[in-house]
């Protein structure tokens, strides 16, 4: 099947060309971001294989479809940049990746945790300076903490593991609740901000999840807590996350999300002013970590996002049934 690659990076390529082996799909790979725009260069191509800020709405389907496109592979499980009404009205199917090694993005969790509260950004900063103090730099053990997970998907429950294995006591948020081997309460979402030491957000960006982080539920965390979002950017009202962190309630922050991501991530700035109020004052703060985007990059993600997506190409080549398409 003849497919275009948008928003393509060199790791992108790399595991896309050894998923390709053996399977001989004809592959372009572009660096644009698909949109309204760019949508004409996958003109010739049967399929389109887009990434998380690639937009697809309405207009840029429209064209997708008047090109030949007939499928659109998008190589991430969340497709809420999708319009889905408007793809199955022009006669598009869409698949996505449901799930990749979901321990990438879980251990990433604890990657930005344990960071932020051990202090090992600043503790590195100043021995790189040659100062090797000690002082401010006072942490605290994770055994015995109460760890809220906000949301029990694949990656809640590899969180969840992780952190039992630390000695946490384990609370979940989740609306629809499946059996599980370990310890877990399950509570509403008021009670669980009240109750926690650290919050770690696996929710799906919804209209209903929009900004489920706001003021009033700030407010709601213990002095101290810290809060980390692998997940979405658009779960955390940003606005109001600022705002609790210059009034000193947060412990810390960990974020490799962000809801205006879509700018910026995913792009060297580093000789530009940067632009994004909100997000120049969160990089500000010395209990915030930010990374762009990257909880999913491991190798081993990496491969089985090429390889689903591709399998689902070749699916849909053979007229085979589509195991990940999105269907609502």
């Amino acid at each position: 099947m003849k497919a275009v690659v948008f928003d393509t990076h060199n790791y992108d390529r790399a595991a896309l060309l050894q998923a390709n082996e053996g399977r001989h799909h004809a592959l372009t790979f572009l660096e644009p971001r698909l949109d309204e725009t760019t949508a004409k260069l996958a003109e010739g191509h049967e399929a389109v294989i887009v990434f998380v800020n690639d937009h697809l709405e309405a207009p840029t389907l429209a064209v997708l479809a008047k090109v030949g496109v007939r499928l659109i592979a998008l190589r991430c499980a969340g497709h809420n940049n999708l319009d889905l009404a408007a793809a199955h009205r022009l006669g598009l199917r869409a698949v996505h990746v449901p799930s990749y090694a979901p321990h990438a993005v879980a251990e990433h969790v604890f990657a930005l945790l344990l960071s932020i509260i051990r202090h090992v950004p600043r503790a590195h900063d100043r021995v790189r300076d040659g100062n090797f103090s000690v002082e401010g730099l006072v942490g605290f053990n994770l055994h015995g903490k109460s760890f809220g997970i906000v949301g029990l998907g694949q990656i809640g429950r590899a969180v969840a593991t992780i952190a039992h294995g630390f000695g946490c006591r384990l609370l979940a948020y989740e609306p629809t609740p499946q059996p599980t081997d370990l310890p877990i309460s399950f509570m509403a979402l008021e009670e669980l901000l009240v109750v926690s030491d650290i919050v770690s957000l696996h929710a799906p960006l919804t209209p209903q999840t929009h900004h489920m982080i706001d003021g009033p539920r700030l407010a709601l965390l213990r002095p101290g807590a810290v809060l980390i979002n692998t997940s979405r950017g658009g779960l955390i009202d940003t606005a109001a996350l600022v705002a609790a962190l210059k009034a000193g309630r947060l412990g810390g922050v960990g974020l490799d999300v962000y809801e205006e991501e879509e700018s910026v991530f995913y792009r060297d700035l580093s000789d530009r002013i940067l632009s994004d109020d909100l997000l120049a004052r969160l990089l500000t703060f010395r209990n915030v970590l930010v990374t762009s985007h990257m909880g999913f990059l491991t190798r081993e993600a990496l491969a089985e996002i090429a390889d689903t997506t591709l399998a689902s190409l070749s699916d849909c080549q053979a007229g085979r049934p589509l195991a990940h398409e999105i269907m609502a």
